[in-house]
């Protein structure tokens, strides 16, 4: 009997590794990534918060049992990592943490109390008082722009503005590209945690109405502080490998800050500022048949 596995906790984790070309599989209770001409790496995957899936990735059932096991998020992602596809869930939200998430977005009051403490954690001030969430989203806008623009002039990097289309990738300006590319490494990691500290993807209150709503709140919070000067940087340096670059780069920047150690406690910061209790569960409501042990891992992961 193998011993059952206890997921480590996201802040202890590598942030993610990025797959291609080749068959995850699972081989004596471990993952590897097999090549056509057979060639196996081994994954460390209970020690990775995601990993992201590029064209030419095919998975087995096991390997995405072990990924769910260990509290892995698989994400599928296009080439370079620039398009989110889909995602497998690493365990399992807890209803707990749903409906408390769900309570707050449904209440305007408590909504915009969360709102404001983003704000305030992206920006380092308190937004004016008395401003309803639309016109905290346009003054948001407006200081991401005019932080771009920093940025361009910083790294000395020509910018005409935020633009990103898929349909014509290759002929993007590069800073752009840069820019999309480090963004899907951010929220490839910013999802792993929100599920499993056991908060629902898109469950937003600035962003609403996309799967990963509450990703694109909790992500932006980091964004400038991580991979907008990666970004940045690279493409000041006009590299041949942009995409990797980034992707390379967005990973060491995600160690230096400890990003992985921040994120979960941040969710659980703006949460709060809602100011409305955790629910408790009803009275009449079927307990569990039996309790599963304590884990290692976050509160989401199934244990």
């Amino acid at each position: 009997m193998l011993t059952p596995l206890s997921p480590l906790q996201i802040k202890e984790r590598l942030s993610l590794l990025f797959l291609e070309k080749g068959q995850l599989d699972v081989q004596d209770g471990a993952f590897v990534l097999m090549d056509v001409n057979g060639v196996r790496t081994h994954i460390p995957v209970g020690g990775v918060a995601c990993l992201m899936l590029e064209p030419g990735s095919r998975v087995s059932h096991a390997a995405v049992v072990l990924a769910s096991r260990a509290g892995t998020l698989l994400v599928w992602v296009g080439e370079a990592g620039v398009r989110l596809y889909s995602a497998g869930q690493p365990g399992g939200a807890r209803s707990d943490k749903l409906l408390y998430q769900a309570s707050l977005a449904l209440d305007s009051t408590a909504r915009l109390n969360v709102v404001r403490k983003m704000f305030f954690l992206r920006f380092g001030e308190n937004p004016p008082e008395k401003r309803s969430i639309e016109q905290l989203r346009g003054l948001e806008g407006v200081r991401v722009r005019k932080t771009y623009e920093y940025m361009a002039v910083k790294y000395r990097v020509k910018w005409t503005g935020r633009r990103y289309d898929p349909k014509t990738w290759g002929a993007g300006d590069l800073a752009n590209r840069c820019l999309s590319s480090a963004t899907a490494c951010l929220y490839g990691v910013t999802e792993a945690a929100v599920l499993a500290s056991g908060y629902a993807p898109a469950i937003g209150f600035l962003h609403t109405g996309k799967p990963r709503s509450f990703v694109y709140d909790i992500a932006d919070i980091f964004k400038f502080q991580t991979v907008v000067p990666v970004a940045f940087a690279i493409a000041a340096r006009g590299s041949s490998d942009p995409e990797g670059e980034v992707r390379r780069g967005c990973r060491d920047m995600f160690r230096k800050t400890r990003l992985l150690k921040k994120i979960i406690p941040t969710i659980e910061e703006i949460l709060s500022a809602g100011g409305l209790p955790v629910p408790n569960a009803p009275e009449d409501a079927v307990k569990p048949a039996f309790e599963d042990p304590e884990g290692m891992g976050d509160d989401g992961h199934r244990g």
